[in-house]
């Protein structure tokens, strides 16, 4: 078990951020800034961005899972802090720190699965919009609210939403900081699993443990040929899924596995 140092800013000097893995390699982040639900402070968004860099260079990490205490995700930036902050250089600062934390956190080479309870509002919305796969409470609210704000996403919240809904729905939803349920998200295809209120954590995890239990290099190599093949046009897309396979092919898990497969079929009584 690991923790990211504490922040002072918290309750009982309990960090903002927690990291920690399990035997089975896959990693739980929880951003625990409950009072606020959940809402990200300058020192918070450090720290996130921190665990997500150590996390890509944990070479037995296998999944990871983002979650946030007290049955709600994230409700978006702090505002009681950063309202303090109101250059246009704040701004940049603000667009960097989580926007390459959440580019940083799209290219882990290992499935990221949010674990969604509760709000997922603004810029916790862009969070979970940069895991690959979402599993939302039937209790979960989930929008990006920026434009009461004035604002507009500028952690990739924008780009990744029009990627899975395409650009009319997002730009209805951005523009008219629309608020979507648990069971809307799930129809637009923004949630993988809707599950009952309080096992969002529970069921992500069981996924992620499903994932880590295969090859990990099989399974970064699914994760790396749908990546790329999502700006590839089909033909090289078809090349880079092609050029992954014979390394797999010649590596010990699969000749393990396909032996023993051979070996039962020859067992078996004829």
């Amino acid at each position: 078990l690991m923790y990211i140092p504490r922040s002072s800013s918290t309750p009982k000097g309990m960090p903002s951020i927690v990291y920690e893995t399990s035997a089975e390699g896959v990693g739980l982040l929880t951003i625990n800034r409950p009072e606020l639900r959940n809402a990200l402070n300058w020192e918070a968004m450090e720290l996130f961005a921190k665990a997500v860099r150590e996390s890509a260079s944990d070479g037995q990490l296998r999944a990871l899972v983002i979650t946030g205490s007290d049955g709600a995700f994230s409700s978006g930036g702090d505002l009681y802090e950063l309202d303090q902050y109101s250059s246009r250089l704040d701004g940049a600062r603000l667009a960097t720190v989580m926007g390459e934390a959440l580019r940083d956190l799209d290219g882990l080479p290992v499935p990221t699965l949010a674990a969604v309870e509760g709000l997922a509002l603004g810029g916790g919305a862009e969070i979970a919009l940069a895991c690959d796969l979402r599993v939302l409470s039937e209790t979960a609210s989930f929008g990006l609210l920026h434009i009461k704000l004035g604002i507009i996403p500028a952690w990739g919240g924008g780009q990744r939403l029009q990627r899975l809904v395409g650009y009319s729905l997002a730009l209805e939803w951005l523009s008219a900081a629309r608020v979507l349920s648990a069971s809307e998200a799930h129809a637009h295809r923004l949630a993988n699993r809707v599950v009952a209120a309080g096992s969002a954590l529970q069921v992500a995890q069981s996924i992620a443990t499903q994932i880590a239990a295969f090859d990990p290099a099989a399974v970064r190599a699914v994760k790396r040929a749908l990546q790329e093949g999502l700006s590839q046009p089909l033909p090289q897309a078809l090349a880079t899924e092609r050029a992954l396979f014979p390394d797999l092919w010649a590596a010990p898990a699969h000749l393990d596995a396909s032996t023993r497969f051979v070996s039962r079929r020859n067992h078996q009584p004829r």
